[in-house]
């Protein structure tokens, strides 16, 4: 059986900085979903501090900021939802055309890789 797959993965950067990618979109998701930083890293098995460091990245990064925290949690800013959807949207179009392409690849390449010489 063919070990092969095509994983496509979209960074954005802003200088140095991930400004956005597929961890970064998973962590944006779960603020959604739970309404705090914290809830969201304890669905994500990440600790609060990494999260908090995830979140101060993307708003530093973005024009606007992409989550907004009070003392009742955090939500995404309606910039924040759309950069999200963009985003999403974005690594839908780039998967389809990709997979397009990997019927070739796939034929080429082999199920392991030859030994090391």
């Amino acid at each position: 059986m063919s070990k092969a797959a095509l994983k496509i993965k979209i960074q954005i950067y802003c200088g140095d900085e991930i400004a956005m990618g597929p961890g970064k979109a998973d962590l944006l998701d779960a603020i959604a979903r739970e309404g705090s930083i914290s809830a969201a890293g304890r669905k994500l098995r990440m600790s609060y501090r990494r999260c908090w460091l995830l979140v101060d990245v993307m708003n530093r990064c973005w024009a606007s900021p992409v989550v907004a925290t009070s003392s009742e949690g955090a939500r995404l800013t309606e910039f924040g939802e759309r950069l999200l959807a963009q985003y999403r949207a974005m690594q839908a179009a780039v998967q389809a055309g990709g997979a397009g392409h990997w019927p070739a690849f796939s034929r080429a390449l082999r199920d392991e890789p030859l030994p090391a010489q």
